[in-house]
Order: C-alpha cells, then structure tokens, then sequence
C-alpha cells in the first residue's frame, strides 16, 4: 500500500502585507503547516510593490511578488487574511465575494454601513470577521456572557476599560465592543442603546443598567482590556493582556484553515473555536 500523500496546503493571500500585522502574517503563514503564502497584496503607490514578500516580513525570499491588484490575486488563492482599514476591507470584501474564497478580517472601527456591506458579501463567500482573533479574548467574551447573565444590573455595573499603543485610531478598540456585546447579550439588551462611551463634567450618577467604555492609549501596548462588574461590597475583574500581536496572526491563520470548505455566510472566531452555544 503507498503511503498516504500530504494534504495540498491551503493558499493565503495576505493584504496590507507591509503593515506591522501585514509582516507578521507572512511570518506565522510560512511557518504553520497546512498553509502557504500565495498572494501580497498593498494599496496602490506603496514602496513594497514588486518586492518579495517574505523579504519585507524578514524570513527569506518567498516568491511572492507584493501587488497592487487584489482581484488579481484573489483568483488565484483561496482565502484572504484582512487587517486594513474599513473602507479597504469592504472593497477587499466584493472582491472576495466575487472569486469566492474565505476572507478573514480582523479590521476594526467598521461602520454599521461597513458591516452591511461585508455581511452583503457573505451571502457569496465564507467572512470571518471578529473584533479580535485570539483565542483568549473569545473565551474571555464567553466568561463575560456568562457573568453578565448571572448577575443582575440591579446589583453590579459593567465598566469596560482598554487600552493600547498610541498609533491605534479607533475607540473604543474591536475587542472592547466584542465584548461589551457579549455582556449586553449575557443581560437580554441592545448595546447601542445602553453603552456610555464619554464622561466629562457633571454627569449625574451612573445609570442603571448601563455599559460603560473607558478607552486608554500611549506607548506600545499591543492590548490590555479588563471587564469590571462591580457591586455593593465586592468587584469582579475579568482581564485579557495581550503581549504579541502574533496571537491574533495565529487566530486569523486558523479561522482561514477552518473556512475551507464551509458554505457562504458570515462567521466569527466563536465558530472556529466552538464556542457558539
């Protein structure tokens, strides 16, 4: 009997691939078995066009020329890993829909419109798209859920508090609305209605039942969010601290993986990771 042939690696296309997220993906796609880089794709005018990619992310010459034409490169792989902007990611989203490959996004700060649009796509191809990939943080979202649910807003409040390095230009982060959505879900309500994002001044006391945001930036902090329910007497603290970006590279190079073969429509990192109830 012949030994059985290795599984033909899957074909990663990585856009903003000179970006910091952009570089480690290359990295963590050319050392995770099952996958391969086969498509680099940066915005039009970049300095990184026609070079190779693996060269700019530092492990060797990889063979794969960075571009300028999506499309091009769509076509040509099988899923598409997505840490941009949100005006490029819903571009990035049609094309995607229009090869019909996995596309994986990471991208935070989208509009309600953006997420029409990217959810529009879904409807053609597999989106996988979270406010964060990591492991940790989903499993945080759970816990939160579950705290939320079982401890009432009649008792403790809920208080989110991020911070990050001082070049990110979103607040509150992806991952802190994640999940104040998870503990507005754990308590029945609508986050949009219940969220307070701004004190300043006189406010008057805290409102029953609301979420509040507390958003820190400065230095090089990749990720530190905390989840405060606080109650008469006695405060619970549910904390994620991230130390390496490549934690959310991985999460996304996995969510692609299990996207192959799925039926079109949009997912998040909870149904990679099985843990949607």
């Amino acid at each position: 009997m012949s030994a059985e042939q290795p599984a033909t690696p899957m074909k990663l296309a990585v856009v903003g691939a000179g970006g910091r997220m952009g570089q480690t993906l290359i990295r963590l796609i050319n050392e995770t078995p099952g996958a391969v880089l086969a498509g680099a794709v940066e915005r039009a005018g970049s300095p990184h066009i026609g070079r190779d990619a693996g060269e700019i992310a530092g492990v060797g010459t990889l063979g794969v020329e960075v571009t300028d034409d999506a499309l091009g490169v769509f076509v040509g792989v099988e899923a598409v890993l997505d840490f941009t902007t949100p005006g490029a990611t819903v571009e990035f989203s049609e094309l995607a829909a229009q090869a019909r490959i996995v596309h994986v996004i990471g991208t935070t700060g989208c509009s309600a419109e953006d997420d029409a649009k990217i959810h529009a796509a879904a409807r053609h191809a597999v989106v996988i798209k979270s406010g964060n990939m990591s492991l940790g943080v989903n499993l945080l979202s759970v816990l939160v859920k579950q705290a939320a649910k079982a401890l009432g807003s009649d008792d403790f409040d809920i208080e989110i508090l991020e911070m990050h390095h001082k070049h990110k230009v979103d607040a509150p982060s992806g991952t802190a609305l994640l999940l104040g959505e998870a503990a507005a879900d754990g308590r029945d309500i609508g986050l949009g209605q219940h969220s307070v994002r701004v004190r300043d001044g006189h406010t008057g006391p805290r409102e029953a039942g609301a979420i509040g945001f507390a958003t820190l930036r400065g230095g090089s902090v990749v990720g530190d969010h905390s989840v405060i329910l606080a109650g008469p007497g006695e405060r619970i603290t549910l904390s994620h601290h991230a130390e390496d970006r490549s934690i959310f590279a991985r999460g996304a190079i996995k969510a692609a993986l299990w996207g192959k073969g799925r039926k079109p429509g949009l997912y998040s990192m909870l149904d990679v990771l099985g843990l949607n109830p």
